[in-house]
């Protein structure tokens, strides 16, 4: 039977797209996904494996199926379709554009603060991005109990609001994110307090849900210069929070540490970058020069303030060797010393990957051994639960 012209086409055109699919899904190695999907807090690496895989094995099939069995299928399949395809393809481009303009309606907030009303509350910043609301208490159910937040005036969190950060005594500053804030934990379980009670020195816990490498160093910049006596300043690192430091959808810092206004994207393409988190190799080499220059540059800010500097990188659980290679070359290749602290991958809050009380008091001994402020110890009962603390270079 011979095929007519349009049948022709159409199985010309699958078989085309079949062969680039079965060639894409050949490409893309497990190099390739490692240097584009990067290591994510949210969700274990193995699970991203499985769905890369899945999807990879679906694009092979397809791709075969296209190429090599159905061709004539889809050919015949045009052949009998009456609506021309200029119209149809003009329909997709307006129903993309209509898509965009509905989106537009809506406003959507950085990644790391999707939900307005979550505690700890948060309000907008203009250089920072947000702070967390000053002066109040929130309550949240996380890990099956109630946790009180509760902030000073200056948006510190303390253990009671009429228990405020005094900046005239002698303080140990934290700066991070919600592993560093305490998510899930009590003011008294929380790292910053532990020190603090570990070392008989004030602590003041700067850190702030969802913040990225420079955000932390700005929040740093602007709160120092409030303190008389810093002692010490402790920051947090994770390779799996690297991937904030490459958003621009918050004000961020760029080359040189040059303040950068928040970018303005396309509503369906920072949805579908939260879905298919990939990343551009010129992007992650930019990070990692940018992720470099803020570490040092909380390092130095801190020293010339005659505080003792120090980066502890908390691991929980085993340490992928992608998550392995990135701390190699964000931290080792660039010479900045590091406390790393290894955690036992069940010691989180309960349907949470957050650290639990038991994670953060090992945390908090070593960074209190670290400093050599007073005598880390564990708790009765608890001795050994460090899997492994690595102490890269004295802080200097």
């Amino acid at each position: 039977m011979d095929l007519t012209p349009r049948q022709r086409i159409g199985g010309t055109v699958a078989g085309i797209i079949g062969i680039a699919l079965l060639a894409g899904a050949m490409a893309a190695t497990e190099g390739w996904f490692d240097r584009h999907f990067l290591p994510s807090f949210l969700l274990p690496r193995r699970w991203y494996a499985l769905l890369f895989t899945a999807v990879r094995v679906a694009l092979a099939a397809l791709g075969i199926w296209l190429a090599f069995v159905g061709r004539s299928r889809v050919g015949r399949l045009v052949a009998r379709t009456s609506a021309p395809a200029i119209p149809v393809a003009v329909a997709a481009v307006l129903a993309l554009g209509a898509s965009e303009l509905v989106l537009r309606s809506v406003h959507l907030r950085p990644a790391e603060w999707l939900v307005p009303d979550e505690e700890p509350r948060r309000q907008p910043d203009a250089r920072l991005g947000w702070t967390f609301v000053p002066s109040r208490v929130g309550r949240k159910a996380i890990g099956g109990r109630s946790i009180e937040y509760a902030f000073d005036a200056a948006g510190y969190r303390v253990r009671r609001g009429d228990e405020p950060v005094d900046p005239d005594r002698p303080t140990i500053l934290f700066v991070g994110e919600s592993v560093m804030f305490g998510e899930g934990l009590t003011w008294d379980e929380s790292v910053p307090a532990q020190v603090g009670a570990m070392t008989s020195v004030q602590s003041a816990n700067l850190a702030v849900h969802g913040y990225s490498t420079d955000q932390a160093y700005l929040r740093l910049q602007s709160e120092l210069p409030h303190f008389r006596h810093p002692v010490a300043v402790v920051s947090l690192f994770m390779t799996v929070l690297f991937g904030r430091n490459l958003d621009d959808d918050r004000p961020h810092l760029g080359a040189g540490l040059v303040w950068l206004p928040a970018q303005s994207q396309a509503h369906l393409a920072s949805l579908a970058k939260l879905l298919v988190p990939y990343r551009r190799d010129e992007t992650v080499e930019r990070g990692l020069v940018l992720t470099r220059e803020a570490l040092r540059a909380v390092t130095d800010l801190s020293r010339q303030r005659g505080a003792t500097p120090l980066l502890v990188v908390p691991q929980l659980g085993r340490e992928e060797a992608a998550e392995r290679d990135l701390r190699h070359r964000l931290l080792d290749e660039a010479q900045l010393p590091y406390l790393l602290v290894e955690i036992d991958t069940n010691w989180r809050i309960p349907w949470d990957r957050h650290p639990n009380a038991r994670a953060a008091r090992i945390i908090a001994a070593a960074i209190a051994d670290r400093l050599h402020l007073g005598r880390a110890s564990d708790a009765p009962g608890q001795t050994g639960l460090v899997s492994s603390v690595r102490r890269i270079g004295p802080p200097r």
